[in-house]
């Protein structure tokens, strides 16, 4: 298990260089930069701008070095938890994001806890009660889960909210503890503003795991192992624990390498309906106005949480499959 382990966290780190490299040069690609922009809109407002200031801004903001040694100055920084300086809000990248790290990470830990608390009693139910009422109606649900986009869904009940019951369902808080220091009170705000978030961002996952859940689980009960165990007078319930939810463990607990950047994509624009405070709506701001920095180190936040639900899928599934192959050989 050890090497199993150091293997994946090898392949992990090896897969966030790469990650790397390709976020700086994406972000790189488009013509120009935030200062030549900045330098745009001073013009535009009617200020001079001469070749020596200009000069001065790109050796100030390091962006007169050639892009080998820019970029290795940024991830130089990032290993020692310097994620740069953006050049939109003038000030250090950690210091502009605050706690939108960390609500965002709240809101993407709450969303996955909901799809998997919620789609797998539905999913084991409905495989164990087909074409009943309740398979056809929570089917019907998933697949208007699954159709409706987070964003619509994010504007119907904006709109639905606001227009029956006279409330706002956006942001994350109440607006009184939006800069004040974390207490009991501001902690029960934040929890009880989740619930919306975590409904729309979660549905569409919720909806999709449900039905690869449901179709998986009535692959197994349909098997000759489930046939016999019913003939030896076994009861549903302990067979249903003893094999066939085993068996279908394995793409349940797979789905993790996948849910988790699905989640987060998918609250990027939701954050930006709804208004939340989380990263999403920054980086759509930083990738406009190409604050290199800033958007370069969203990015990679959101690379290295992708990389960890692999690892964290990956390890699941070699504790709970004795099939999985640990070193790769076979004993003779």
């Amino acid at each position: 298990m050890l090497g199993y382990l150091t293997s994946r966290v090898l392949t992990m780190l090896g897969t966030l260089a790469v990650i790397s490299v390709l976020v700086f040069i994406i972000i790189q690609l488009p013509p120009g930069d935030y200062l030549t922009t900045y330098i745009a809109e001073l013009r535009a407002a009617g200020e001079s701008v001469t070749d020596d200031k200009i000069a001065f801004l790109r050796e100030q903001y390091g962006l007169d070095q050639p892009m080998p040694i820019q970029y290795f100055d940024w991830v130089v920084g990032l290993l020692h938890g310097d994620l740069g300086y953006s050049f939109e809000y003038a000030m250090p990248v950690t210091d502009v994001v605050g706690d939108r790290l960390f609500l965002t990470l709240v809101l993407n830990f709450v969303t996955i806890l909901f799809i998997y608390a919620v789609s797998f009693p539905i999913g084991v139910y409905i495989a164990t009660h087909q074409y009943s009422v309740a398979d056809h109606s929570l089917s019907f649900l998933g697949y208007l889960g699954l159709a409706t986009p987070n964003f619509l869904l994010a504007l119907i009940l904006l709109y639905a909210s606001n227009t029956f019951f006279g409330i706002s369902v956006g942001g994350l808080m109440d607006p009184i503890y939006t800069d004040a220091p974390w207490t009991g009170a501001k902690i029960a705000s934040l929890l009880g503003h989740l619930v919306v978030p975590v409904l729309v961002i979660g549905t569409s996952g919720t909806a999709g795991m449900i039905r690869r859940l449901r179709a998986n689980l009535l692959d197994e009960l349909q098997k000759p192992y489930v046939v016999t165990a019913r003939a030896k007078g076994l009861s549903e319930g302990k067979i249903l624990r003893k094999y066939p939810l085993r068996a279908v463990l394995n793409p349940f607990v797979a789905d993790i390498g996948t849910l988790l950047p699905q989640v987060v994509s998918g609250s990027v624009i939701v954050s930006a309906v709804m208004s939340l405070p989380t990263t999403g709506p920054m980086l759509l701001s930083s990738l406009r106005s190409q604050d290199m920095y800033l958007a370069g180190s969203f990015l990679m936040f959101l690379a290295v949480l992708t990389v960890i639900g692999m690892l964290v899928s990956d390890v699941m599934l070699a504790i709970i499959d004795p099939r999985v192959r640990l070193t790769g050989t076979r004993k003779a």
